[in-house]
């Protein structure tokens, strides 16, 4: 039997979101399972350089976590990893590498793990909920944990049709670590409550698709305003897209992709707009009109 888990990519923070929200896109990692007499990794795509080809690689080392998890000896397979999201970007990549390893192996298991189980175990390897949740249940999810050791629970966040996201990928990479190095380890109370009140807007604005206030919702105190130098013409490329009539810009996870809300008829002006500014200062960037991939993470046997 060959199974092949099919994982969207995310976008996470979405402004005043750090850490808790994200989303998952119509971009797509493929990984692809089947049984060997010792473990094998194979990796293609663009970017396949980067990618560990051995037992290092991260979907393996996953789909070892969930046997380690059972209590049981992971059977040695042939992994095919196909990339269609880029590395490195802030579009949750080591998402799609953990939870198409852990998905994999669930089912070479014979699904003795939920859906809350699985997630369980991506949020410890992952570090934190944003990317992983989205990526296995698709849609926009808000990931919320009772308290500090407690249980998490993940929201379904309804978001409008008319909504679109447009990506700017750049040719540049920015490490996770990198930009969370530049964050300070505290905030005030004003900087808090500013992040709490505008994802509150966000949260009815994605419902709604009301412009007013999605304008006003993406603003953030607590990770753009530290992270925005690390990614080259960042304020040429937000008033570029507010120009061309974006509700905003921000950061994708943490960066440097950049992710723009507007409406179906300015999506396409957004765009050409965003690549057209960054192409102004030396960078090349893919940029692409997306849609909000609702259905989360596939399996199929075949």
């Amino acid at each position: 039997m060959v199974t092949v888990v099919t994982v969207p990519a995310t976008t996470a923070n979405l402004g005043p979101g750090f850490d808790c929200l994200g989303a998952a896109l119509t971009l797509t990692n493929t990984f692809t399972f089947s049984a060997s007499d010792r473990p094998y990794v194979v990796v293609h795509g663009a970017e396949a350089a980067g990618v560990a080809s051995s037992p290092e690689n991260l979907a393996y080392r996953a789909y070892c976590r969930l046997y380690e998890h059972l209590g049981r000896e992971a059977p040695p397979v042939y992994l095919e990893i196909g990339l269609g999201v880029p590395l490195a970007r802030g579009l949750g990549s080591s998402a799609t590498a953990i939870i198409g390893g852990l998905v994999g192996a669930n089912r070479l298991a014979g699904f003795p793990l939920s859906h809350a189980e699985v997630l369980r175990l991506a949020i410890a390897l992952e570090g934190h909920p944003d990317n992983v949740v989205p990526a296995l249940l698709g849609g926009c999810r808000l990931a919320v944990q009772g308290d500090s050791a407690g249980e998490w629970h993940w929201l379904e966040v309804p978001w409008d049709a008319d909504v679109v996201p447009i990506v700017a990928i750049p040719d540049f990479e920015l490490a996770t670590e990198t930009a969370r190095q530049v964050l300070p380890t505290t905030c005030s109370y004003a900087d808090a409550i500013f992040n709490i009140s505008h994802l509150g807007t966000l949260l009815r604005g994605l419902e709604t698709g009301q412009r007013e206030w999605l304008q006003l919702a993406l603003q953030d105190r607590l990770h753009q305003p530290y992270r925005q130098h690390l990614i080259k013409g960042y304020e040429d490329l937000y008033q570029a897209a507010l120009g061309a009539g974006a509700y905003g810009l921000v950061i994708s996870g943490a960066g440097p992709t950049l992710l723009a809300l507007g409406d179906p008829v300015n999506a396409a002006a957004i765009a050409t707009r965003l690549k057209d500014t960054w192409a102004t200062l030396g960078v090349q960037a893919r940029v692409e009109v997306l849609a909000v991939q609702r259905q989360g993470t596939t399996v199929q046997d075949r």
